[in-house]
C-alpha cells in the first residue's frame, strides 16, 4: 500500500524535500524514532519555537495603574473634562461660530504647569502638516483657514485672565502662570469661528440635495488632549489617518440653525417643545414605544412649512449627553426622519433615529436604516456592554462612515448589504472606542479591528444572515475565505504589523492591517484557539473593566491572557507585532503496525516561522471520518509534530486543516489520498 499527495505539483518545495510515495510498516518503538529523526533530517524550516515561545514577552511588570491582569490597577487614574458649547451654524457664508467653556479637572498627581487642546480644523489649513505626510503630498486641494480664535481666557482660584496660548498645527498650548494641582479645577473660555470645509472635509462636511444642503459637523470644538500615565500630554497632531484620543465628562451643547433646518445631534434634545412640532414630538412618543419605524417627519413634509414650529428667523436645538468624549451633529431642511425603540438587556430602552434625505428613500436603502441601527444596538448590547446613552443617530451625507458617540455619518447613496454594513460597522464604534477609550491615533486597531471582529458576528445574527457572511472593504474584501485572504498580506514583505502607528500605515495597507488582521486575529482566538466560552468571558470582561477608560495595548493582551488563562505571548508576538507566516505540512501517515484498526501515526511538519494549534482529520472509506485536535504545545520544542488517531478501517484521506480554518500559506501540501 502507498500514499499519493493530495496536489503533487504544490508539494515540492525548495526548502522541503519528501518522497512521492511511502511504504506504510510495522515500527517498533525504536524504529519509529529513527523515522521520526530521518523525517526531521529532510526538513528545512525557519521555524524556531524558542523564539515564538520566549518568555518575559511582557517588557514591564504591572503596576498599581495599570495591573499585571490587565485591568486598571488600584490607583488608576484619569482626567476629566465637562463642555457647554453654545454654536450657530451660518449657512450663507458656511461658517460654524461658537462659546466654549472647558471645565477640566485634574485627577492625576502631577501639577500641570501647561495645558493641551486639540484644534483639529487646522488640519485643512494650507500649511498644516497633514497635507505633506501621505503620498497625495502636494497635490492642490481646498482649504480654509482652520479655527479663528477670538478670545481665550482662564478661570481660575476664582480669578480670569487672558490665556497665554500658542498654536502649533492642530495643538494648541496654554501656558499657566499657576500650575494646575493634583486635583485641581480650571475653566477654559473659548470664542472661536471657523469656514466649514465642503467636501474635502472628509469627516466633517456640507454637500448639495434636492431640498437642501446637508451639514456634518465634527471635530468642531477645540477638546482637551489626554494626559495619562502612559505618554503623558498624547499632543499627536491631527494628519487625517489616525483618528482620536479624548477625554470623558458630560457635553451640554447647543446649535442654532435657520427655522427650516433639522438638526440631529449626540445625546438626547432637551427642548423638544422649542424646536418639534407638537405632531414631532407626539410621534417621537411613539416611536419609543415601538418595535417598528414610525416616521418623525415623512418625505411629503420635508417641503412643507407646517413641519416646522416657527416659519422665520432660527431655532436653537439643546442637546445633553452625559459620560462621553466627543459630540457631532448633523443639520439640514432636508432631512426625513425616522425613529423606533431600542430594546436593550435589563428592560431599559434607547432610541435609534434615522435622518435623510428624498433621494435616499426605498426598501433597499434608508427605508430601512434605522432597522439596522437598531438591530446592530441590541445584538452589541446583549453580547459584549449595554449602549448606555438614551438616542443613537443614523445619518445620510458625504462623509461615507464615520462615527461619533451617539451618532454616525453613513453614505447617503448607500444600499442593501453596503448600508447594513456600514451601519453596523459605525454604530459598533460606539463601543471601541467610545466606551473602551482607546487611543484611535496610536493602535488603530484597538478600535477599527475590534470593531470589524464585532460586525463578522452581527452580521450572522442579523435577520438570520441576511447579509452574512461579512464580506466587505473591511474584511476579507474578495468575498472568500478570509485565511487565505489575508495570506498575501503576510507574504508581503512590505506590509506593515498591526502594532504599526496609525499615521503611518499607507493607504494600501489601511484595511488590511488595521480592520482585517486583527479581526481575523480575534476570530482566529476564538475560533481556533481558546473557544467561544473562554474568548468571549475573558474579552467581555476586558470591556466591562475599561468601559470609560483608557487602555492601552498590552492591557488588552493582558486581559485576554489573565482572562482565558492562556499565555498567548506567542500569538501576540506572531500575529500583531510581527507578520509571522504558517506552513503546516503533512509529511507521514502510516498504519501502527500496518493494520488500520489498531490506528494511524501521523506526523506533521512547521514550515515556517508561526506556529498554530491545528486540526487533522481522516476520512475512512467506510464513510466515517475521525480528527485530532492538536494544542499549539505541540510546537514548543520542535518543528514536526506526530502523533495517533484512532482508526477502524482503511483510510481514504488525510488532511490538516479540514476547514481552511487557518491562514496556511500552503495548502498544497496538507493532505494525502490513499490508494
Amino acid at each position: 500500500m502507498y500514499i499519493a499527495l493530495l496536489n503533487t505539483q504544490h508539494f515540492m518545495k525548495t526548502k522541503f524535500i519528501v518522497p512521492l510515495f511511502l511504504t506504510i510498516i510495522t515500527l517498533s518503538a525504536e524504529a519509529q524514532r529513527k523515522r521520526k529523526a530521518e523525517i526531521a533530517d529532510t526538513i528545512v524550516s525557519n521555524y524556531q519555537p524558542a523564539d515564538l515561545f520566549a518568555p518575559m514577552f511582557y517588557p514591564e511588570k504591572g503596576t498599581e495603574i495599570h495591573s499585571a491582569n490587565g485591568e486598571p490597577g488600584p490607583k488608576y487614574w484619569q482626567n476629566r473634562v465637562d463642555y457647554h458649547l453654545k454654536a450657530a451654524n451660518d449657512t450663507v457664508n458656511k461658517v460654524l461660530t461658537s462659546d466654549e467653556v472647558i471645565d477640566y479637572t485634574n485627577n492625576s498627581p502631577d501639577a500641570l504647569q501647561y495645558l493641551w487642546l486639540q484644534v483639529d480644523q487646522n488640519t485643512y489649513k494650507k500649511d498644516a502638516r497633514s497635507n505633506f505626510y501621505t503620498d497625495f503630498a502636494g497635490v492642490q486641494t481646498p482649504h480654509t483657514d482652520g479655527y479663528q480664535f477670538e478670545s481665550v481666557n482662564i478661570e481660575q482660584d476664582k480669578g480670569s485672565a487672558k490665556a497665554d496660548f500658542i498654536v502649533t498645527d492642530t495643538r494648541m498650548q496654554i501656558r499657566l502662570a499657576k500650575a494646575l494641582p493634583a486635583h485641581g479645577h480650571i475653566k477654559l473660555h473659548i470664542k472661536y469661528h471657523y469656514t466649514i470645509p465642503a467636501a474635502f472635509g472628509a469627516r466633517t462636511d456640507y454637500s448639495d440635495t434636492k431640498n437642501g444642503k446637508i451639514y456634518e459637523i465634527a471635530q468642531w470644538f477645540p477638546r482637551m488632549c489626554v494626559y495619562d500615565a502612559s505618554q503623558g500630554w498624547d499632543t499627536l497632531p491631527f494628519l487625517g489617518s489616525g483618528e482620536f484620543y479624548l477625554e470623558y465628562g458630560d457635553i451640554d451643547y447647543s446649535v442654532t440653525a435657520p427655522w427650516d433646518m433639522i438638526v440631529a445631534g449626540s445625546g438626547e434634545l432637551v427642548n423638544p417643545t422649542e424646536v418639534l412640532t407638537a405632531k414631532q414630538i407626539s410621534r417621537l412618543a411613539s416611536a419609543r414605544n415601538s418595535d417598528k419605524t414610525i416616521m418623525i417627519r415623512d418625505a411629503n413634509e420635508v417641503t412643507d412649512p407646517a413641519s416646522r414650529p416657527k416659519r422665520s428667523g432660527t431655532l436653537t436645538w439643546h442637546f445633553k449627553m452625559f459620560n462621553t468624549r466627543d459630540v457631532a451633529f448633523g443639520a439640514s431642511k432636508a432631512y426625513i426622519w425616522d425613529a423606533a425603540r431600542v430594546n436593550l438587556p435589563g428592560g431599559k430602552k434607547s432610541l435609534a433615529m434615522s435622518v435623510y434625505p428624498v433621494e435616499s428613500v426605498g426598501d433597499t436603502a434608508w427605508s430601512r436604516a434605522t432597522e439596522y441601527l437598531k438591530k446592530s444596538i441590541e445584538y452589541f448590547s446583549e453580547k459584549w456592554f449595554v449602549y448606555p446613552w438614551p438616542v443613537a443617530v443614523n445619518e445620510a451625507g458625504i462623509a461615507g462612515g464615520m462615527e461619533y458617540p451617539g451618532i454616525v455619518f453613513d453614505g447617503i447613496t448607500d444600499k442593501k448589504a453596503d448600508l447594513y454594513s456600514v451601519t453596523a460597522h459605525e454604530i459598533g464604534h460606539n463601543w471601541f472606542p467610545m466606551i473602551v477609550g482607546s487611543d484611535e491615533r496610536r493602535y488603530a486597531f484597538m478600535d477599527e479591528g475590534f470593531n470589524t471582529f464585532i460586525d463578522i458576528y452581527a452580521s450572522d445574527n442579523f435577520n438570520k444572515g441576511e447579509y452574512a457572511p461579512k464580506r466587505d472593504g473591511e474584511y476579507a474584501p474578495g468575498g472568500g475565505n478570509p485565511a487565505d485572504e489575508i495570506i498575501p498580506y503576510l507574504l508581503d514583505p512590505n506590509a506593515p504589523t498591526i502594532m504599526t502607528a496609525a499615521d503611518a500605515v499607507t493607504e494600501k495597507y489601511r484595511h488590511p492591517m488595521e480592520y482585517f488582521k486583527p479581526a481575523f486575529g480575534l476570530v482566529l482566538l476564538r475560533e481556533q484557539i481558546l473557544g467561544h466560552d473562554r474568548f468571549d468571558y475573558a474579552f467581555r470582561n476586558y470591556i466591562h473593566k475599561w468601559a470609560f477608560k483608557h487602555p492601552q495595548p498590552e492591557d488588552f493582551f493582558r486581559s485576554m491572557d489573565n482572562g482565558a488563562g492562556e499565555d498567548l505571548s506567542w500569538f501576540w508576538k506572531g500575529w500583531f507585532y510581527n507578520n509571522l507566516r504558517l506552513d503546516l505540512s503533512l509529511v507521514g501517515a502510516e498504519y501502527i503496525n500496518n493494520d488500520p484498526k489498531q490506528g494511524m501515526k501521523v506526523t506533521v511538519a512547521n514550515l515556517d516561522q508561526m506556529a498554530m494549534p491545528f486540526t487533522v482529520e481522516v476520512k475512512l472509506k467506510d464513510g466515517t471520518k475521525q480528527r485530532v485536535n492538536v494544542p499549539v504545545e505541540a510546537w514548543m520544542q520542535n518543528n514536526i509534530a506526530t502523533f495517533v488517531i484512532q482508526t477502524t478501517s482503511a483510510a481514504k484521506s488525510v488532511v490538516v486543516d479540514p476547514d481552511n480554518a487557518l491562514p496556511d500559506a500552503n495548502r498544497g501540501n496538507n493532505g494525502f489520498m490513499f490508494k
